[in-house]
């Protein structure tokens, strides 16, 4: 048995010492302490995904903590097999949910999984083919190039040559990789085009909040934005979307590369005027409707730590709200227009586990006439989206998948509502296999329905 191989025995508790040993230098820039607070307990493993999928103790998190642990004492070198046991991990964070000992989870892994690219760089994509780490790096965070790579899907799902290509085998023409992505695309809806930079509040002004639009969920579901947008309006907030933000981060960062990350975050911190306190202050909430991103920017201190823009990344940090959380402090307006459907909710990662919302979603869909929720089983456990790891990892994201949709069509929904676009794309693509005929939406389209009297496609039937 391999030195790494951990499947199924127990792991030795290593030695709480007083005197804790040092990092050898060079070596990951995480706290060595934070790895101590692990006490090996296990009571993370029953919410790792790839442990649950797996049953192998170095794929759970006590397991990549002993890990990481030895490898840093150097008494276990960081050899191939030890890099894959990092690899798989998902950093959906459910771990830290789990842990009664409050152990950091994600302020571990992050740290080393650069440490691991700074010795072999570009190894987090190395699965990638170039055209692949193209679009992830040089496309998928910027809003309009977005836009204009998604224009011929959009013309080909409009005109049913999409369909077409599908049933004539067409599509065998098209490389592997390619035909993964494409077969990961919603049904794309019209783009709003331009929201204006100020929106007035409807009725008496309530708060004054800027809208984070995001890059890929802008380009994939612009309704989203735009719901976002109406149904802050409608509680009454006037709603400020600077025309200079940019994508927050979030796929650099994981990427292991971190100036590129800081960079945007310093961008985002300029466009939203946190490097000017009197004006930011007349900002009640910074806004936005994905997962991920919220998760990003509120780490904006962290990442812009010991730099001359960490204070106005504090600021900027303090203020991040999701659109279910700050509604919810809001006390949002109820909406009168019967939504007549039975749904289920599935939790992103990022929002349950990195940002501990999880009653606020649940209870703005309460709120919505003639909608029925009901408990998804496995609702706190990954879909397998994971920011590009359905990309760097195909073969656990696709067990992930189908594990998540084959519990969403035991519900007897009709609808299943997600606050990320990452959940969004990885679940649709896999309900096409189970019942294509399921509403995949953020919980903000069913809410802005309920406002408006709009009720949307999948349900016009």
């Amino acid at each position: 048995m391999a030195t790494t191989t951990l499947a199924k025995t127990a792991l030795p508790v290593l030695p709480q010492t007083s005197a804790a040993p040092q990092p050898p230098k060079p070596g990951p820039a995480l706290d060595y302490e934070l790895l101590l607070d692990c006490v090996h307990c296990g009571l993370c493993t029953a919410s790792c995904p790839t442990y649950v999928e797996t049953a192998n103790e170095a794929d759970s998190p006590r397991g990549r903590i002993y890990l990481m642990r030895n490898v840093i004492d150097g008494t276990l070198p960081l050899d191939a097999d030890v890099q894959r046991h990092l690899d798989l991990c998902l950093n959906c964070r459910a771990c830290e949910t789990a842990c009664p000992s409050g152990v950091q989870y994600g302020k571990l892994i992050e740290p080393f999984r650069v440490y691991m690219d700074q010795l072999e760089p570009g190894r987090q994509v190395a699965t990638l083919n170039a055209l692949q780490r193209f679009l992830l790096f040089h496309v998928f965070p910027y809003r309009w190039r977005n836009r204009l790579t998604l224009a011929p899907a959009r013309l080909l799902q409009w005109t049913g040559l999409d369909w077409l290509a599908e049933k004539t085998g067409l599509m065998n023409l098209v490389p592997s990789s390619l035909r993964a992505m494409k077969q990961m695309l919603p049904n794309l809806q019209p783009h709003y085009g331009y929201l204006p930079e100020i929106l007035e509040p409807i009725g008496p002004k309530r708060a004054r909040v800027a809208l984070f639009l995001g890059c890929v969920a802008d380009a994939l579901y612009p309704e989203t934005n735009y719901a976002t947008a109406k149904v802050l309006q409608a509680n009454g907030c006037e709603v400020w979307i600077p025309r200079q933000q940019a994508c927050c981060g979030a796929l650099h960062y994981h990427a292991a590369q971190e100036e590129p990350a800081r960079a945007f975050a310093r961008q985002n911190c300029e466009a939203f005027a946190a490097t000017d306190p009197a004006q930011f202050q007349t900002l009640d909430a910074i806004v936005t409707n994905a997962a991920g991103c919220g998760c990003q920017l509120k780490d904006y201190a962290h990442i812009l730590h010991a730099t001359p823009q960490a204070e106005a990344a504090a600021r900027f940090q303090s203020k991040v709200r999701d659109i279910s959380e700050f509604l919810m402090e809001l006390e949002p307006i109820a909406p009168q227009h019967p939504l007549p459907v039975r749904a289920t909710y599935h939790d992103a990662c990022h929002l349950r586990h990195a940002q501990q919302i999880f009653q606020q979603p649940r209870q703005l869909l309460k709120m919505i006439p003639g909608l029925e929720l009901v408990p998804l089983p496995e609702s706190e456990l990954c879909c397998g989206a994971a920011g590009s790891y359905n990309l760097t990892q195909p073969e656990m994201a696709d067990r992930l998948g189908r594990r998540k949709t084959s519990h969403i069509a035991a519900t007897g929904a009709r609808a299943l509502f997600t606050g990320n676009v990452g959940c969004l794309m990885q679940i649709t693509r896999h309900l096409k296999a189970v019942d294509p005929g399921i509403w995949c939406a953020h919980p903000v389209d069913a809410l802005w329905a309920s406002y408006s009297g709009e009720r949307p496609p999948p349900l016009r039937q």
